[in-house]
């Protein structure tokens, strides 16, 4: 594990992360910001989304996901764009919009389907741009 450690390049975490983080900025404010809406049942509502809360707990939770992503990534070695792409897929959907979609299966999410694919569509382009800029920067 040290190795691996040792034998990442930060600065791709770094890319990696402003990325992500600055894509979901991107996709909740601008791209499906009414869908969102409608997902939780607040179509005709002002999200109260506007708090540090919202903005760094997200962005907490990405840098998660691709410093843990970044270490697989790294201890399986992966060099080449086409196994990049394999490699976000497995953990995008395997892990990301399973348990997005797991999430959203409660009843205080009206619309839990489109509400996970709005989100899960988010995390797997997420998890692309992320092994993409992975393999780039390796």
């Amino acid at each position: 594990m040290r190795n691996v450690l040792s034998s990442i390049n930060w600065c791709s975490i770094l890319v990696s992360f402003i990325a992500y983080f600055l894509l979901g900025a991107r996709w909740y404010r601008r791209l499906f910001p009414q869908l969102y809406k409608v997902s939780l049942g607040k179509a005709d509502q002002t999200l109260d989304n506007q708090g540090a809360l919202y903005i760094v707990g997200p962005g907490l939770c990405v840098l998660a996901t691709v410093i843990a992503s970044a270490i697989l990534f790294y201890a399986l070695d992966i060099r080449f764009y086409p196994q990049a792409l394999v490699f976000s897929g497995l953990l995008g959907i395997g892990f990301l919009v399973a348990n997005t979609t797991n999430i959203a299966i409660n009843s205080n999410i009206p619309r839990p389907f489109l509400y996970s694919s709005i989100t899960s569509g988010y995390h797997l382009v997420g998890m692309t741009l992320t092994s993409l800029i992975l393999v780039a920067m390796r």
